[in-house]
């Protein structure tokens, strides 16, 4: 049987990561952002929710098949599944993120698209909220960044 690597092995593991892989979305039409891309590099060992971005044939899947919702920050239309535990987006937080960009520029690990460290380091120093502080300080730790510094180099992201 052939070694699965670290990252792929967790990805796998995840309930919502496997209902997310067993929608048949296009892969190169989505990327998963939020907190998943800490649980695939190993700095959580758990996510209560899959927040994703979806463009092209993914983004009109999920709207036709979702549960509609509106996004808390931007107001902008969320489709759900899972009782709202996967969560569809066709921007994330603001339009001031590029989707395309976002989707493009994403990390592959097994087969999926996840949104760089640095990506989700910028968005979780944005909103500032108390329940990002652990990600942000492991964050920070794990791309050598000094526990000041802003993650304010985006890839590509920001038009």
């Amino acid at each position: 049987m052939p070694l699965v690597a670290p990252e792929a092995a967790r990805v796998r593991s995840n309930r919502l990561i496997r209902e997310l892989r067993n929608m048949g979305l296009d892969p190169d039409h989505f990327v998963i952002f939020g907190s998943a891309p800490l649980l695939a590099h190993g700095l959580r060992t758990q996510v209560s929710d899959l927040d994703v971005v979806a463009r092209g044939a993914a983004w009109e899947r999920v709207s036709a098949d979702g549960t509609p919702a509106l996004g808390t920050r931007s107001g902008d239309h969320v489709w759900q599944f899972c009782q709202g535990r996967l969560q569809f987006f066709e921007h994330w937080i603001t339009q001031d993120w590029d989707t395309d960009a976002l989707i493009d520029n994403a990390e592959i690990i097994d087969g999926l698209r996840f949104a760089p460290l640095r990506e989700v380091l910028r968005y979780k120093e944005e909103l500032k909220r108390p329940k990002d502080a652990a990600d942000i300080e492991a964050l920070r730790h794990h791309l050598g960044l000094p526990a000041d510094a802003l993650a304010t180099t985006a890839v590509a992201s920001v038009r």
